[in-house]
């Protein structure tokens, strides 16, 4: 415990800030809560959901994993999906990968790695999938990039897929599932202009 230390120290001096800048925030927080998005992103410790949104506690509900993942026999990304869906009824998921992931890099590379070339493998199979336009483009920062994009617009339709968001759409449930990037070297968010709001706008086959 004693590591921890400055962990709590923080911690105290961070609710003492909220309670003198949003007196009852947190009596308000404890009652429920009521997000509009899903964020599904990399667990990458530089891609923090609240922070690059400038959102508070309770206005986003998040999911995240190693290069920002869903795969349809991931139960933790499918019971977050449901949850989000079903019971806090978001209006928007949004999948968002970010530029320099190491965990595309790693896929990119396809050098074994151990128990995580198990996940890795499913970025593999969309590049593989796609390997003619990769390689087209010139130089590997390129490519890195391109990969970085291709994975998210993946995922966006793995999302879309799942029965959960299908059936939200054949009841008429506002629902949008977003792709957007973020870039580490300046903090921006890029909309990677996909955004699929029924089941009609899905490729009836590939990604």
């Amino acid at each position: 415990m004693a590591k921890l230390t400055s962990l709590f120290e923080n911690n105290r001096r961070w609710s003492e800030r909220i309670k003198k800048e949003q007196p009852g925030f947190f009596k308000q927080l404890s009652s429920g809560q009521k997000p509009e998005y899903l964020w599904i992103g990399c667990a990458d410790s530089r891609v923090p959901a609240n922070q690059i949104m400038d959102l508070n506690p309770g206005e986003v509900f998040v999911h995240r994993n190693i290069a920002n993942l869903v795969v349809h026999s991931d139960i933790n990304s499918q019971s977050v999906i449901q949850y989000a869906v079903d019971v806090l009824k978001v209006k928007h998921i949004i999948v968002c990968g970010h530029y320099g992931c190491g965990g595309v890099q790693a896929a990119m590379q396809d050098q074994p790695l151990g128990l995580i070339d198990n996940w890795l493998q499913h970025i593999r199979d969309i590049f593989n999938d796609r390997s003619d336009e990769l390689h087209k483009l010139g130089t590997y920062h390129e490519k890195f990039r391109a990969c970085c994009e291709i994975n998210v617009r993946a995922q966006v339709l793995n999302v879309s897929r799942t029965p959960f968001v299908r059936r939200a759409w054949k009841n008429g449930q506002q629902l949008s599932v977003h792709g957007l990037i973020y870039d580490l070297n300046d903090g921006l968010l890029k909309d990677l202009g996909i955004t699929v709001d029924r089941s009609s706008e899905l490729p009836h086959s590939g990604s």
